[in-house]
């Protein structure tokens, strides 16, 4: 198992889109049918209003492809609503889950 960083970019003045998607998005967050496992995910935000304006997830997967797969399957990803995404693989270093 790996883990990987994501940070996705929303479209500039897609908050309805956001918003549309919200439910759907977290009730696929927290599902546990798919490769991959999320252990931390929340919305980026921006100014006094705190205007959510992308994502970061922290998940597990095997694979990057693996990832991507579950991205493209999001609501959000289904919807269009990122204007780019970064998976990055990641060495999760303090903090681990498992204590270490």
């Amino acid at each position: 198992m790996k883990y990987f960083c994501i940070l996705a970019a929303d479209k500039p003045n897609h908050g309805d889109v956001r918003a549309a998607n919200r439910q759907a998005h977290l009730d696929y967050l927290k599902r546990q049918d798919h490769p991959v496992t999320v252990l931390s995910a929340g919305p980026t935000v921006e100014g006094p209003a705190e205007t959510m304006t992308g994502s970061l997830l922290l998940v597990a997967a095997d694979s990057q492809a693996d990832v991507e797969a579950f991205l493209a399957a999001d609501p959000y990803g289904r919807a269009g609503l990122f204007q780019s995404v970064i998976i990055r693989q990641w060495k999760w270093t303090i903090g681990r889950p498992d204590g270490a």
